[in-house]
C-alpha cells in the first residue's frame, strides 16, 4: 500500500480484504455443506444455481458464466448428468445445440437448505436504505467480475 495514504485508510482497506476473505471463506464452507447435502461438490452445486436462475445453458456459456475450461465444464455436466440432476436436451430452435437444464424432480426440496440464510439476508438487507444497497450491489457486481476474470486467467493457463 502507498505511503500517501492515511493511517485510517490504509486500516480500512486491510479489514476490507480480511472481511472478504472471511466472507469468501463463509461462503465456500456454507456451498460445501449444502453440496453434501445434496450428494455433489461445491463447483457442481453452484453450476446447478446457475442452472436453476438462468435456465437452460449449452455447455459454452456455462463455461463463460463459471470461467472454467470447456473441457472442465464438459467434465462437470457428465457428473450433474451421472447423478440425474441435469440432463442434456437438443435445442428446440436449433437440433444441432445441445442444452443443460435441470432435472427440478430430481432437486425437489433443496430450496428449503437456503431458507433460513434467504431469511437472514431479508433481514441485513432490511437495514440499508436504498443509497446504501446501491452501492453494495455496485461493489458486489464489480468484484465478481473482477474474481470472474481471475478465474478464467486461471482456468485458461492450465
Amino acid at each position: 500500500m502507498s505511503r500517501d495514504i492515511s493511517e485510517h485508510r490504509k486500516k480500512l482497506l486491510e479489514a476490507l480484504f480480511v472481511a472478504g476473505r472471511d466472507n469468501s471463506n463463509a461462503a465456500v464452507m456454507f456451498h460445501t455443506a449444502i453440496g453434501e447435502r445434496l450428494g455433489v461438490g461445491m463447483t457442481e452445486e453452484k453450476a446447478l444455481d446457475l442452472l436453476q436462475r438462468l435456465g437452460p445453458l449449452t455447455a459454452g456459456e456455462l463455461s463463460k458464466h463459471t470461467g472454467l475450461a470447456p473441457a472442465s465444464v464438459s467434465g462437470l455436466i457428465d457428473r450433474l448428468e451421472g447423478k440425474w440432476l441435469v440432463r442434456r436436451t437438443r435445442d428446440p430452435k436449433d437440433r444441432r445445440r445441445v442444452i443443460v437444464e435441470v432435472n427440478h424432480e430430481q432437486l425437489a426440496g433443496g430450496a428449503e437448505l437456503f431458507a433460513p440464510f434467504v431469511a437472514g439476508l431479508t433481514e441485513l438487507y432490511s437495514s440499508y436504505s436504498d443509497e446504501q444497497l446501491e452501492l453494495i450491489l455496485d461493489f458486489l457486481d464489480r468484484a465478481t467480475a473482477i474474481q470472474r476474470t481471475c478465474t478464467a486467467e486461471l482456468t485458461s493457463s492450465q
